[in-house]
């Protein structure tokens, strides 16, 4: 039985498709969520503990710790599958041979590269490598009717983009390559894209959440996906949404050529009235991956390793609407069981998490939209509630 390696910052999804597979399942992740399986070969990260805080994921979290951490794992496995949190251009050049994947992604994890590499043949922002927010700020003032952002050359999740206000107040982190580039307000929208040698396809276009969708506060944190995307699932009026879905089709299929990419990715786009901009290519098993498996009712990880092994995969049409929604925590609390049967990525009792840090994520189907979007929403609803009952104010 071949050994396979699942790496990253949390495991939980991949692990449960992973142990219906004819695989010796190893995992390594960061987060340690009380309803990840229990396998022999686990390493786990985060160890959380009964009246003590599980700390900030910025501060805390690092990459280059979990590979070094599961260096016996990575020698020992015949295959290996990095998720969110870990590139493939970090391992090892003897270790990049056992990836079932995208291996090199250097162009494609550099969005500045990457946008000069696709600017002359798909529609993008305007975007410039930045020094400093002064050279911003100078950038800005030559057109003062375009609003900018301020996001990491490298970077995931919609974590450290800032809109540029002109006023110099925004911090760059030492180290971190930045650049600028402008905002495009629209509605926020994604392609799953499965690879392989021989073929490219698009298996299901979604509706991208950030947290700007739901308290318009200017913050681009990922919070989940709706798909199919239909009229209903758009969550806002777009026009001839099939005309769209078949441009998103043809762009991410076009895309996945381009960078030759192979096994589950992700492109993400900003749709307005002037058309539908590319924003990035996520070259790596995505934030939808139970979404997807829940609407189509495949294992998305078995696709991805077919497709990883240019074996061909049949995608059937979508049976059900399906919805996630990550719950980030609205202040510092104490995790109390909850009595909800579509909640995931749970904290273990007791444990504290602070305000604004992932708590939970709430995931669900149905065949019918608005039971759906109710469902999901009266969850999130009561995950705020029980986090505010179980309140803890910081020592």
């Amino acid at each position: 039985m071949k050994k396979l390696l699942l790496i990253g910052i949390n495991t939980r999804s991949m692990l449960n498709s992973a142990l219906k597979l004819n695989y010796d399942v190893f995992s390594t992740s960061y987060f340690s969520t009380s309803d990840t399986p229990k396998i022999e070969n686990q390493k786990i990260i985060l160890e959380e503990k009964d009246n003590e805080s599980s700390g900030i994921f910025e501060d805390n979290f690092n990459s280059k710790s979990i590979l070094e951490y599961s260096k016996d794992y990575i020698d020992e496995v015949d295959h290996i599958i990095p998720i969110s949190g870990i590139s493939p251009d970090e391992f090892r050049k003897k270790d990049q041979k056992k990836i079932l994947g995208n291996r090199n992604v250097e162009k494609i994890e550099d969005k500045f590269r990457f946008f000069k590499e696709i600017e002359d043949e798909f529609k993008t922002p305007d975007t410039f490598l930045i020094k400093d927010v002064d050279e911003a700020i100078e950038i800005s003032e030559n057109k003062p009717d375009v609003k900018y952002i301020i996001k990491p050359v490298k970077g995931s999740g919609g974590y450290d983009i800032n809109l540029l206000n002109n006023d110099g107040c925004i911090q760059l982190n030492d180290g971190e390559k930045f650049m600028l580039q402008e905002y495009v307000e629209g509605i926020n929208l994604s392609s799953s894209v499965l690879g392989s040698k021989d073929c490219k396809k698009t298996i299901m276009n979604s509706r991208l959440l950030t947290e700007n969708d739901f308290k318009n506060n200017n913050s681009f944190i990922y919070i989940g996906n709706i798909l199919p995307l239909t009229d209903e699932s758009a969550l806002t009026k777009i026009k001839d949404i099939d005309k769209i879905n078949k441009e998103m089709i043809e762009t991410s299929e076009n895309l996945a050529y381009k960078f030759d990419l192979i096994g589950s990715n992700g492109v993400d786009f900003i749709h307005n009235e002037n058309g539908l901009y590319v924003i990035e290519v996520n070259p790596r098993i995505q934030g939808t991956f139970e979404c997807v498996e829940k609407s189509l009712q495949i294992n998305m990880l078995d696709a991805h390793i077919k497709s990883s092994l240019n074996e061909s995969v049949e995608i059937p049409k979508a049976k059900y609407y399906a919805y996630k929604k990550i719950i980030y925590s609205p202040c510092r609390n104490k995790y109390s069981k909850i009595n909800l049967d579509n909640i995931y990525d749970l904290p273990h009792i007791g444990t504290i998490t602070e305000k604004s840090e992932p708590l939970l994520t709430v995931i669900d189907k149905d065949s019918d939209f608005k039971k759906l979007y109710e469902k999901v929403e009266n969850s999130s609803r009561i995950v705020d509630e029980e986090a505010k009952i179980h309140r803890q104010d910081a020592i």
